[in-house]
């Protein structure tokens, strides 16, 4: 993904609308970067000690599964 595909991606609230507040936005892009460096990182490090790339991959993609919503019940409510 180029840094204009970044930039142009699309946060939405819960209701589906456009989350429009410049620094909520500004924080989502930060952590986005973050978290792509991190994972790439990663990823080269398995895959030059001898993991297999899709092993990889699997492993990132469990982890992604494995992710709890903040919100009680573990389901995205409204926040009130």
């Amino acid at each position: 993904m180029t840094d204009a595909q970044k930039n142009a991606f699309l946060w939405v609230d819960h209701e589906g609308n456009p989350v429009s507040c410049v620094e909520k936005v500004q924080i989502l892009r930060e952590n986005d970067a973050e978290l792509r460096q991190a994972l790439q990182d990663a990823y080269d490090d398995g895959v030059l000690m001898g993991v297999a790339p899709q092993a990889m991959l699997q492993t990132f993609q469990a982890m992604l599964s494995d992710l709890k919503s903040p919100f009680q019940g573990g389901t995205q409510e409204k926040e009130s």
